[in-house]
């Protein structure tokens, strides 16, 4: 599978919508940022384990 951004970019999208006080639910990222949850999901194991890699 390809995917259009690298992993920090998806660490950084992440960061970017906690500044901006969106919502990072995880159906709410499939639906308005599949691209972001494609990325994250070949990238990290899980969607959780991606919100814990922006975290630090």
């Amino acid at each position: 599978m390809e995917t259009s951004m690298g992993s920090d970019d998806v660490i950084n999208r992440i960061r970017e919508i906690q500044t901006t006080g969106g919502n990072l639910n995880k159906k709410q990222i499939k639906q308005h940022e599949p691209e972001l949850m494609r990325s994250a999901l070949y990238y990290f194991p899980s969607w959780e384990h991606a919100l814990k890699n922006a975290e630090q």
